[in-house]
């Protein structure tokens, strides 16, 4: 054989052996990718079989624990999660624990909507822990059943509007406001200027329509005369024990007490787990927390700094409120 023709010769041997190579690695990553879905599918199985799991991705018989805590505002996101624990075939019913001074009145009227949209299709508990006040209340109420410890402060059914009237500081600081306005009770109440009789006159007004429209609701809820409730239309607290004999509540206790009722008036199957439910966190909000925790690092100080900036309840949500507000305010040093 020709030098040239023994060189070709190998040329196509080796050729052949590496399409064969290749070939062998494809088959060889395909068998590896079928093994490791048969492996995943094969773990995946046993979890589902597995009570303790099933249930805890939702996929047994549960009850499930909404959790209202801090300053309430309207949440689409909150309201969303109601409507889908609603259509869930394994919820068996709802836990609410309110753990809230209030909030906006809007936010709370948009939550004892969506949970009366809830209990059509679940039986439903609220469990009040330290504190469930005036927005928090108002979304209680609307539980099949409340509960409360014997020291939770709870009531506080009343409506506020506050803002800063700023014009002496503003007049300190060599500042003048000036505007031009479609008509005298446009943009009133304003921070920039004095309220005038006939803005308080406004401003009063609307207030008072919410704060009928409030104890009317709860007038409706709990069916009780509010008239004759000490101190409910003036928007006083109660402890758990004094909210019982007035039937703002229902019982005294906690989550065993609710889960009881549950099993013995609607007749809910004994020992189901309860399991959290929780609505998608705001974006803006995490990324608020990220951004001032990296600061925090960068400028020596420590991470925990600002933990309670951004628990619930905190300065950061209540400068956020606006608008009309049902919040009871623990007077603070």
């Amino acid at each position: 054989m020709e030098p040239f023709d023994r060189i070709m010769d190998q040329m196509t041997l080796r050729a052949d052996f590496l399409v064969d190579r290749r070939r062998l690695k494809r088959s060889l990553a395909l068998w590896r990718l079928l093994a490791i879905a048969a492996a995943v599918a094969l773990v995946a199985g046993l979890a589902f079989q597995s009570d303790d799991f099933a249930t805890a991705i939702g996929y047994k018989p549960h009850i499930a624990r909404v959790n209202i805590s801090g300053l309430i505002r309207e949440d689409t996101d909150r309201e969303e999660m109601l409507k889908d624990i609603a259509k869930s075939k394994h919820v068996k019913a709802v836990i609410l624990r309110v753990n809230s001074p209030g909030g906006t009145t809007v936010g709370g009227e948009s939550l004892h909507r969506a949970i009366q949209n809830l209990r059509k299709k679940k039986p439903v508990v609220a469990v009040f822990s330290t504190v469930a006040t005036s927005a928090a209340y108002m979304a209680g109420i609307a539980s099949d059943h409340v509960i409360a410890r014997g020291s939770s402060i709870t009531g506080s059914v009343g409506v506020i509007l506050q803002w800063a009237e700023v014009t002496e500081l503003l007049g300190k600081l060599g500042i003048k406001m000036e505007e031009v306005k479609s008509g005298a009770l446009k943009a009133i109440p304003s921070p920039f200027q004095p309220l005038d009789e006939a803005g308080r006159a406004l401003t009063q007004e609307m207030v008072s329509e919410s704060q009928k429209w409030f104890v009317d609701l709860v007038a409706k809820s709990r069916s009780i005369d509010p008239g004759a409730i000490p101190g409910l239309t003036e928007g006083r607290i109660y402890s758990g024990r004094q909210a019982l004999k007035l039937k703002l509540i229902d019982q005294l206790g906690g989550e065993d007490d609710a889960i009881a009722w549950l099993e013995e008036k609607r007749k809910i199957e004994k020992d189901l787990k309860v399991i959290d439910w929780k609505a998608k966190e705001s974006q803006s909000t995490d990324w608020l927390r990220i951004t001032a925790k990296s600061v925090a690092i960068w400028t020596g100080l420590p991470a925990t700094a600002l933990d309670k900036l951004f628990a619930p309840g905190n300065a950061l949500e209540r400068v956020q409120l606006d608008g009309l507000v049902s919040v009871w305010h623990a007077q603070t040093n």
